[in-house]
């Protein structure tokens, strides 16, 4: 083989290894398709009071109370206030009217997934003095009140 044949030949090797990769041709295409994605819901938090509350009788301060949540959510929720109302007692005759609650308890926050995250506070209840009744049938009551947060 000549000189020039050699050289022709380390040539044509060099332009298929180093510039032979270079020259690729595509063809190219659009395309179309479809998918879906869920958003989720969530439950309902449970308002906890975690105050104790005892002793109310006629004539005395109002007490606080204040509570914290459950929440069995998987991510956190956000609640904007707690509110409260007395829903009856255990003894007849003495009624959710016996019972103010006052005061109000402003979350504004979000609450972390979990059992007793978060708080609240700034309610409070008082047992209604009545001068011109005998409010013997509340003694030893146990009132009941229902918490609502939104």
């Amino acid at each position: 083989m000549s000189r020039i044949s050699k050289k022709w030949a380390i040539g044509l090797i060099a332009f298929s290894l180093i510039g032979g990769g270079a020259a690729v041709a595509y063809w190219s295409a659009g395309g179309s398709g479809e998918g879906d994605a869920e958003t989720g819901t969530t439950v309902s938090v449970v308002v906890n009071q975690t105050s104790d509350v005892s002793g109310l009788a006629p004539g005395l301060g109002a007490q606080t109370l204040s509570g914290n949540f459950d929440n069995p959510n998987d991510g956190s929720v956000y609640v904007g206030a707690v509110t409260a109302e007395v829903v009856g007692t255990n003894q007849a005759g003495c009624d959710a009217d016996d019972y103010t609650i006052a005061g109000s308890a402003p979350v504004n926050a979000q609450i972390a997934s979990g059992d007793g995250v978060g708080s609240w506070t700034g309610l409070t209840i008082q047992f209604n003095n009545k001068p011109a009744v005998n409010q013997d049938v509340c003694k030893n009551a146990l009132v009941e009140l229902s918490y609502t947060s939104n």
